[in-house]
């Protein structure tokens, strides 16, 4: 299987696994990433086993895509033991750093200067570089400029990452950053940044590959945004503010469509193998939710385990 369709598969099965979650009625509270998942899957495929990402509350599509088990992602979102975090930490605080997935983190912006102190210790260790993502949101918090600062000064193994699907919850971008683009963000630190086109996961690929050779080189950190466009409400929780017309053009732009066409004219794969994979996606789906409805929950006796 060539590269860009094992992008194309690796899309899918996210896809397949957040519509199956938004179907249940006891999904809890969660932030999809349906219709971002070319930046999760596109800025994994540049990262090394040695490496660790970090996210923000929106983690389900990293984690899935640095290829934690979507059987035990699945279980930790329904809050049962058989999860990565033993049902504890649920969306805003998945994580699974043997896999390379330092965690999500629910409060905005409070990944980012997590993520200058887990490149720190990479470096001290020698080997692996952190990479954070980020929401468009959290660009106007100190604590970005401070993370950058320090990672310039410290010239850290540090990849920035912002999912810039443009509006803080409802707040358009416009209306709450100056910068633009916000790769301009970098400018002042010194360090490399590239603004792609996030609806396209091989362009995201290989702008992260060329960032993270940067940053993996000694280089120090770099800075990535990627414009995406998110298809549902900002999270389970919230209504729809945006017009039917701007949703219906970001949907035109579905980046998993675009890459089965651009896989299909390369000849890497035809429109009957894509169905075949979008089912399979779609099965497995399933099977990890029939997993996690059959895992037990954490016992009341254990809920102080772990607190310290």
């Amino acid at each position: 299987m060539t590269a860009a369709a094992e992008l194309l598969r690796t899309m899918q099965r996210i896809r397949a696994f957040e519509e199956a979650l938004a179907q249940r009625a006891d999904r809890g509270f969660q932030l999809f990433s349906l219709g971002q998942e070319a930046v999760a899957v596109g800025v994994c495929a540049a990262l090394g086993p040695d490496d660790q990402l970090l996210t923000s509350g929106r983690s389900i599509a990293a984690a899935l895509a640095r290829g934690v088990d979507p059987v035990a992602v699945m279980a930790e979102l329904l809050g049962k033991q058989t999860g990565t975090n033993r049902g504890r930490g649920g969306r805003g605080h998945l994580a699974q750093p043997s896999r390379g997935f330092f965690g999500a983190h629910a409060v905005v912006a409070g990944n980012l200067t997590i993520a200058a102190g887990v490149a720190l210790a990479l470096s001290m260790r020698g080997r692996g570089i952190a990479a954070c993502m980020f929401g468009d949101g959290a660009c106007g918090a100190g604590a970005l400029h401070e993370t950058m600062n320090v990672a310039a000064v410290w010239r850290l193994p540090l990849l920035l990452v912002c999912d810039n699907n443009g509006y803080s919850i409802s707040t358009p971008q416009a209306a709450a950053l100056a910068p633009q683009p916000l790769a301009a963000l970098a400018e002042p630190f010194r360090m490399p940044a590239r603004s792609v086109d996030g609806m396209d996961v091989e362009a995201v690929r290989d702008a992260a590959v060329a960032l993270v050779a940067h940053v993996r080189g000694g280089g120090g950190p770099a800075f990535l945004e990627c414009r995406s466009a998110r298809y549902a409400t900002h999270s389970t929780s919230t209504r729809e503010t945006r017009p039917d017309s701007e949703r219906a053009a970001d949907r035109a732009r579905d980046p998993i469509r675009a890459q089965q066409q651009r896989c299909e004219a390369r000849g890497e794969a035809d429109a009957a193998r894509c169905a075949a994979w979008d089912a399979e996606a779609r099965a497995a789906a399933a099977a990890a939710l029939r997993a996690a409805d059959a895992a037990p929950y954490p016992l009341a006796a254990s809920v102080l385990e772990d607190v310290r």
